[in-house]
């Protein structure tokens, strides 16, 4: 057997939980746990579906993506798993991480986009 169907996955009881500790803007639903990032634009939109693709590439493990003009929702499970393993979990968090990112903010030397110009705006930052 590979080390794949030795993954450990999750109840719905476990996977609410850690959603609500570590990720709360996920939810759990239809046995996936979901995001939807809300974007200003179709600009915005294409760079947060870039980002995860990227993450996800680099991570080898593959979310569902679906979007529109100006939001994008992310869905994660373990297929090989038949559930929502470790793996679902640290990718939403590398996601979050990423997508959320806002340097103006971090006190780095990186300012971040102009908040006082919207032309500028892509993500619709969480207000928490």
């Amino acid at each position: 057997m590979s080390e794949r169907q030795h993954e450990r996955t999750y109840d719905e009881a476990e996977i609410k939980a850690r959603l609500e500790r570590e990720l709360p803007h996920w939810h759990y639903e239809d046995g996936w746990i979901r995001r939807k990032y809300r974007t200003h634009s179709w600009k915005g939109t294409l760079m947060v579906i870039n980002t995860v693709g990227h993450l996800a590439e680099a991570a080898w493990h593959h979310p569902d993506i679906t979007a529109s003009y100006a939001w994008v929702e992310v869905r994660l499970k373990n297929h090989a798993a038949k559930g929502i393993t470790d793996k679902d979990f640290q990718l939403a968090k590398k996601i979050e991480e990423v997508v959320h990112w806002q340097p103006g903010k971090d006190g780095s030397a990186l300012e971040g986009t102009p908040a006082e110009d919207q032309r500028f705006a892509y993500i619709k930052y969480d207000k928490d």
